[in-house]
C-alpha cells in the first residue's frame, strides 16, 4: 500500500486537498492527513499545502517541530508544495515585514508591486494560464497553457531560474511552478483547478521523484 501524507500544521485547505487526492488515487494508495513526524517519515509521498500568512505558518511548523521534518523529507521523497506550502520552501519572504522560510529552495517571496502600479487587484485571484517551461513528469497529459486557479498576493523568485518549471503572467511573468530533484511546488491550487489540477495530483501520486 502506497501512503501519501498531507501535512497538517493547523493551516491550509486540508479537506479539499485530501479529497482531491482521494479522487485520483487508486485502490493501492492511502491518503492520510497528519502532523505526526513518524507518519510523515514513513509515507511514500508528501504534500505540503498552505493558505494564509507565512509568519503564522512558520510559527506553527516550529511549534509542532515539523520544520526540520519537512526539510528532511523534502530531500528524500516525492514532495509537493502547494500555494503557501510553495512559498515557505524559499529562503525569505517580504510578507509580515519579512519572514524567513525553510530555505529548501534558494530565493525570495516578493509582493505584486507591479500589479498595484498597473491598477490590477491584489491578491491575484482566479484562473490563469500556466506555460510549462520544460517537460516534467508532473506535466504529463496536461496541455500547454492550461488554466489553473490562483489566490496569492506574493510570488516566488528563485535564485536559480532553471528551477522554474511553469510560468504565469500577472502584471509581469512569475514562477507558477518550481522543480528541484524529487520536489515539485506550485503557486496555484491544483485541488481547485478541475481537470488539469486533478491530473497534476494524479501525476504526483504516480511519480517516483525522478525528473
Amino acid at each position: 500500500m502506497r501512503r501519501v501524507a498531507v501535512i497538517d500544521y493547523g493551516m491550509g485547505n486540508l479537506r479539499s486537498v485530501s479529497k482531491a487526492l482521494e479522487a485520483v488515487a487508486d485502490n493501492h494508495t492511502q491518503i492520510i492527513v497528519t502532523a505526526d513526524p513518524a507518519d510523515i517519515r514513513s509515507a511514500d509521498h508528501i504534500v505540503f499545502p498552505g493558505v494564509g500568512a507565512i509568519r503564522d505558518c512558520m510559527a506553527e511548523l516550529k511549534k509542532l517541530e515539523l520544520d526540520k521534518i519537512i526539510v528532511e523529507v523534502a530531500k528524500q521523497k516525492p514532495f509537493l508544495g502547494i500555494c503557501l506550502g510553495m512559498q515557505a520552501l524559499l529562503t525569505h519572504s517580504q510578507e509580515n515585514q519579512g519572514s524567513d522560510g525553510l530555505n529548501i529552495i534558494g530565493g525570495d517571496v516578493v509582493y505584486f508591486d507591479k500589479a498595484v502600479e498597473q491598477g490590477l487587484k491584489v491578491p491575484h485571484m482566479g484562473w490563469n494560464q500556466v506555460e510549462q517551461t520544460y517537460a516534467h513528469p508532473l506535466w504529463q497529459d496536461i496541455e500547454q497553457n492550461s488554466r489553473f486557479y490562483f489566490v496569492h498576493s506574493f510570488y516566488v523568485k528563485p535564485v536559480d531560474e532553471g528551477k522554474v518549471s511553469g510560468r504565469s503572467h500577472y502584471a509581469l511573468p512569475f514562477a507558477a511552478a518550481l522543480a528541484q530533484e524529487n520536489l515539485f511546488a506550485v503557486q496555484f491550487h491544483p485541488e481547485k483547478s478541475q481537470h488539469a489540477g486533478l491530473q497534476l495530483l494524479k501525476n504526483f501520486i504516480n511519480w517516483d521523484g525522478q525528473s
